[in-house]
């Protein structure tokens, strides 16, 4: 029996996002350490740009069709991803024709599979950035047309049962978004606002989106409120207890 692990993420090109993203696979890496580690991005744009700087990654398909080659017959694929989205669907669609070429193919869950890893991942989050006099905590998501997207609004309520009420959460591309949020802000009297990535990797999205210069930027609309910003350019890839939710997941699937 050729045991192996397949890290299936999205990907970035952002050095500060792929330190994120370096710390969840090492930590995958070593909760199985019997198993051949290998990767795949999902974003066909992402490994483009990687090959334009003479970086190759694999697709889903290739690194199956590796591993298939080299003689592995029980494969376990985690992805990073947080939720049962459009890309965990692709993921599913791209691995389903290799289901019976392995002895044993399986496919873990995203971080946020259901309502316990909420709860865990809010109470994670709240002992990762502690409730500070005054300041809001406002977390970017990425956010989703897929029925999964409701896991945003739903991390908010888990964060105010937990007694959070400090905290918001809104999404770059789906719903809620910043503007839905800020009046909430607004009406209860925050003057500060701590911006945080609710993404495995601070990358594209948390430099520019969230913490960027450009008039578009969350920072930059909350500052045209009168309001003072300080951002966290630190994906929750690098959180040691979101590193264990997702070992966890993974030996879910180990034989």
């Amino acid at each position: 029996m050729k045991r192996a692990l397949l890290c299936v993420s999205f990907g970035t090109t952002v050095e500060n996002g792929r330190a994120d993203l370096m710390a969840v696979e090492n930590a995958l890496q070593a909760s199985a350490p019997d198993y051949r580690f290998a990767r795949a991005l999902t974003s066909r744009i992402i490994r483009k740009r990687l090959a334009s700087r003479g970086e190759h990654a694999d697709s889903l398909p290739e690194a199956l069709e590796t591993l298939l080659a080299e003689g592995y017959t029980h494969v376990a694929v985690q992805p990073t991803h947080l939720l049962y989205g459009y890309e965990y669907d692709k993921i599913r669609a791209e691995i389903a024709p290799y289901t019976h070429r392995f002895e044993r193919l399986a496919l873990g869950r995203p971080l946020l599979a259901d309502t316990d890893d909420l709860q865990k991942a809010a109470e994670i989050l709240c002992n990762t950035y502690p409730e500070q006099n005054g300041e809001a905590l406002v977390m970017m998501g990425h956010g989703t047309e897929h029925f999964a997207g409701i896991v945003y609004p739903a991390m908010q309520s888990v964060f105010a049962l937990q007694g959070r009420s400090d905290v918001f959460v809104a999404t770059v591309e789906g719903w809620p978004a910043l503007q839905q949020i800020l009046p909430q802000i607004q009406r209860a009297g925050y003057r500060k606002v701590h911006l945080v990535p609710l993404l495995l990797v601070a990358g594209d999205h948390a430099c520019h989106d969230m913490a960027g210069a450009e008039p578009e930027s969350w920072k930059s609309q909350l500052q045209a409120v009168s309001i003072s910003v300080r951002c966290t350019l630190e994906g929750l890839g690098r959180v040691p207890g979101i590193q264990a939710m997702y070992c966890n997941k993974l030996k879910e699937i180990l034989v």
